[in-house]
């Protein structure tokens, strides 16, 4: 099993023909379905099945195509991280950020990076902050930006400052006083809000999110009053709703620009976790 083999086998699972994965990797169909007969022989296990209208991968199958596109990443990582060493301050930064810092970064600050050479460009991952800890941990991302808590073991991290939520408040469910509200005060209404911060509430919410952004857009369509950090509100529209700061100090939390402890920073990376700073 070979790089080439992976390739071409993630790209069958994606197309979902072998015509079309052929053409999409501009080979001729033969010596594809060849490869991914030697793939199947190879590892002793069917990987497709076969049908009129074309192939779907098997459960070995699946398991191959989430194993080979990690593969796959980390091999274009490896290779863009070793240019960069070898290059200086060139060449392509993995940048991961969950969702819940996406009004912090990668922001302005990274701005210096285009300037300092034509030669920089910028790779955005988004997800959840344990998938921004899986993208830092596997190498795919040199470079991460997540928000606490988060496990710290094997990872060094620059801390901003404590940040607060905030309440969206649709204005039929305003509570609180003109600029501040308790969860007290919010006793009465439906709240919205991601796993995140659910977790450090006393009660469920009404409308629970994956990503901090559709908490506002669910307060925005009257749903319930989000929670979320202050920060967000730079990249999110919450219509005609109040903005309250959440009084309770135990739900602020801090976004932390992360990499991993055990590995050499890049010279582009070093510059982009100095620019990054306390992300305010």
């Amino acid at each position: 099993m070979n790089l080439k083999q992976l390739e071409y086998f993630v790209a069958i699972a994606e197309e979902g023909q072998i015509t079309a994965a052929a053409r999409r990797l501009h080979i001729s169909q033969p010596p594809l379905s060849y490869e991914l007969a030697q793939l199947e022989q190879e590892l002793g296990t069917q990987l497709v099945r076969r049908g009129p209208r074309g192939v779907t991968p098997t459960e070995a199958g699946r398991l191959l195509y989430e194993r080979a596109r990690r593969i796959l990443a980390m091999t274009t990582a490896t290779a863009r991280e070793v240019s960069s060493v070898g290059r200086g301050l060139t060449g392509t930064l993995c940048l991961a950020v969950c969702d819940a810092a996406a009004g912090l970064a990668p922001g302005g600050q990274l701005a210096e990076l285009a300037r300092l050479s034509s030669d920089v460009a910028l790779e955005l991952r988004e997800g959840s902050v344990p998938e921004v800890l899986d993208l830092v941990a596997s190498g795919i991302a040199e470079v991460g930006v997540v928000r606490t808590p988060f496990p710290t073991q094997g990872l060094r991290a620059r801390y901003a400052p404590a940040e607060p939520l905030v309440a969206v408040m649709p204005p039929e469910l305003e509570r609180g006083e003109e600029l501040s509200v308790s969860l007290e005060q919010l006793r009465d209404v439906p709240l919205a809000c991601s796993r995140r911060v659910a977790a450090a509430l006393d009660r469920a919410p009404s409308c629970l999110t994956e990503d901090e952004r559709s908490t506002c857009a669910c307060a925005a369509a009257g749903l319930g009053v989000g929670l979320v950090p202050r920060s967000l509100l730079t990249v999110c529209d919450t219509g005609p709703c109040y903005i309250k700061t959440v009084t309770e100090k135990d739900l602020e939390s801090r976004a932390a620009v992360i990499w991993k402890a055990d590995r050499a920073l890049s010279p582009l990376a070093e510059r982009a976790v100095a620019l990054l700073g306390e992300l305010c």
